[in-house]
Formats: C-alpha cells, structure tokens, sequence
C-alpha cells in the first residue's frame, strides 16, 4: 500500500511535468511558466522522489503505524467484548439454569408438603373415625345407666304417689 501511494503521487507529479513541459514547447501560446524537457526535468524528479522518501520517513510510516496500532486496539477491545459477552452469556445460562433447579425443587418441596399435610389430615380424620364408634359406645351406657337411674327414682316416686292418690281418693290410709 504504501509503495503504491508513492508511486502514485510520483507518477502524477512526473505527468504534471511533462504536460507543463509540451505546453511551452508550442510556441503560438504564450505561459507564464515555461518549462523546457532538459536536465531540470531529471532534477525535479530526483528532488521530488528525494521528497517522497522524506515523507515516507516523518509522515506515511509514523502515521501508518499509530493506524496499525488503533487497529490492534480496536481488534483487542472486540475480542474483549466477544470474551465478556460469551461470559455473560454463559453467566446469564447458569444462573438461568440454577433458577429453573431452585423452582423444580421448590415445587417438589411443595407437593412434599401438601402430600404431608393430606396424610396428617387423613390421620386425624381417621383417629377421629375410629373415636367416634367408642365415644358413641360410652356415651349411650352413660346414657343407659342415666335411663336405669332415673327408672328406679320414678319407680319409687310412682309407687308413693300412687299411694297418695290412693289415700286421697279413698280418704283413707291404704298400706
């Protein structure tokens, strides 16, 4: 690239020269700069390479290589960027893949737990069940005994007044 840009200007400077040169050369018009094709001619050439090479020196390398090194940069911040993104992508994948684990297992522990809630109902349920026939049982011979209590107070209730009615309507003591 840079030989080719050094050419170029050479080879434009050496055109600019020749046509000035056969401009003069055609005596029916006149120029305010005459160049004749002579020795000069070789010297403006040689001056002007001699100042393509200067350049090339203090200008064209210097600037080409602080391009070069921006280039460098440039391709070392994106691989950079690549590298962070590809971890943030791998970061963002694991942590992704963690939550998905941490909700499958709070879900299991979930149902674990309304599983084991359902069986310790289902137990009491069933304790209760199972009490309800004995409950029953003791309360009806409460009951029966209460029964049997209450018949053997109304039978000596009833026996006595029946004798006081007896007493009352014959108006006499009766045994």
């Amino acid at each position: 690239m840079k030989k080719h840009l050094s050419f170029f200007f050479f080879f434009l400077f050496f055109l600019n020269s020749i046509s000035v040169a056969f401009a003069a050369a055609k005596p029916e018009e006149k120029s305010l700069v005459a160049v004749v094709p002579d020795i000069t001619l070789i010297y403006q050439m040689i001056i002007f390479g001699i100042l393509i090479w200067i350049l090339n020196i203090l200008l064209y390398k210097p600037i080409l290589s602080i391009i070069d090194r921006r280039k460098k940069q440039l391709e070392e911040s994106e691989n950079e960027i690549k590298l962070f993104n590809e971890s943030v992508e791998k970061r963002v994948a694991e942590y992704e893949e963690k939550l998905k684990q941490a909700k499958l297992k709070a879900s299991e522990q979930k149902k674990e737990i309304i599983q084991e809630g359902a069986n310790q109902a289902k137990n009491i349920v069933d304790a209760v069940r199972n009490e309800i026939p004995v409950i029953a049982r003791e309360f009806q011979q409460k009951m029966d005994k209460e029964v049997e209590r209450a018949k053997q107070i109304l039978d000596g209730y009833s026996k006595d007044l029946s004798l006081q009615i007896a007493q009352k309507i014959l108006g006499r003591p009766v045994q």
